[in-house]
């Protein structure tokens, strides 16, 4: 395998991490926002305010969006699976 390969994969671990983590980031980050300007406009100061609803939503686009993110993952598994196939054929 060489540097470029190496490289390559990494690259692609590293987005696929992105497409998994970042709808579930960015729900968590609206919903803070959301929160802090109701907080701001009520001058409630309430922690479990903020945390509650961002714990539930979360959880709920977790398991909205399951499915897509096994697929992905999945899809990377193959994919890199198919490459230590195709490194092994080469070196043997």
């Amino acid at each position: 395998m060489s540097e470029a390969e190496a490289i390559e994969i990494c690259r692609e671990a590293i987005l696929v991490m992105l497409k998994i983590v970042g709808p579930i980031m960015l729900a968590g980050l609206v919903v803070g926002v959301i929160v802090s300007l109701i907080q701001a406009v009520t001058q409630i100061q309430e922690m479990a305010l903020t945390f509650i609803p961002k714990m539930v939503v979360v959880f709920a686009v977790t398991i909205w969006l399951f499915p897509f993110m096994m697929a992905t993952l999945g899809g990377f598994t193959h994919s890199l699976t198919d490459r230590i196939v195709q490194i092994g054929l080469s070196n043997g």
